[in-house]
């Protein structure tokens, strides 16, 4: 490192326009160097009193690589996970609602993906609950019974809300940083689940397939990876549907084609 890079500011030291974006979020700031895990220090530009600066092409590189698989997995028709807890990632909510993707905003409730079975059976009964209250098919039971009934529904919704359309194993998680969701990557590594994961830099990166290195304690630049995240995911479903469009009209031209034959013969 040069010393004119030493007295420059963290965001002067990025003059590639292609890099804007992110420095404008502030992407660049990663955690104190006494928490930097020691896979990440190939991740690090430099140190600015205290605090690793993040190299942003390291960066780029990492979350080109990471969209790709996004909207491969969309392509494929494969469903998406959304984990991320933390108030910075608020986000997160509205972007898995828009896809009708499961999320978890509250806790990871663990055996979510290694005991699906047990945990899909609590969602469907706690759908079923919250429709029997709307329907009214509590009326007849004691005010005791309707109360713990409520109470019951109240706490299934921490528990569970945001995952009811989990209706089989996702195709891949994105995780809003896994050092605050360990249980969560470890369950998805466990059954070969890829994960794409906006991280810190004291993450362990060997357990992320598709990580992108960023300042996660930051609500823009979670936002700023969320929407580019949303993006490409978007397009594999809008290619996915296209294909799926060609298809069909493939299918019908074939049909009439051969139903002129027929009526010629």
């Amino acid at each position: 490192m040069t010393e004119e890079q030493i007295l420059t500011k963290p965001e002067d030291l990025y003059v590639d326009p292609s890099l804007k974006e992110m420095v404008e979020v502030g992407m660049f700031y990663g955690r104190k160097k006494s928490k930097t895990h020691p896979r990440m220090k190939q991740f690090i530009l430099q140190n600015r009193n205290g605090i690793e600066i993040i190299n942003l092409n390291k960066t780029k590189e990492m979350l080109d690589r990471a969209l790709a698989f996004l909207t491969e997995t969309a392509k494929n028709g494969r469903s998406f996970l959304f984990v991320g807890t933390q108030p910075s990632a608020e986000a997160l909510e509205p972007v898995a609602r828009e896809f009708k993707f499961p999320f978890v905003r509250t806790r990871w409730l663990g055996g979510t993906l290694t005991n699906f079975k047990v945990v899909s059976g609590r969602i469907d009964y706690f759908k079923k609950l919250r429709s029997d209250l709307a329907a009214g098919a509590f009326e007849k039971y004691t005010k005791k019974e309707r109360l713990e009934i409520e109470r019951e529904i109240k706490r299934l919704n921490e528990l569970l809300s945001g995952l009811e359309t989990l209706l089989a194993l996702p195709g891949a998680l994105v995780v809003i940083d896994p050092v605050m969701h360990l249980a969560a990557v470890r369950e998805a590594n466990k059954l070969h689940i890829p994960v794409a994961a906006f991280v810190n830099t004291d993450t362990d990166p060997d357990l992320i397939q598709y990580p992108v290195i960023g300042n996660t304690k930051a609500r823009l630049a979670v936002s700023w990876f969320l929407e580019k995240a949303k993006a490409a995911i978007e397009a594999g479903l809008q290619f996915r549907a296209a294909q799926s469009k060609i298809k069909e009209e493939e299918a019908t031209a074939s049909s009439q084609e051969g139903g002129v034959s027929g009526g010629g013969a």
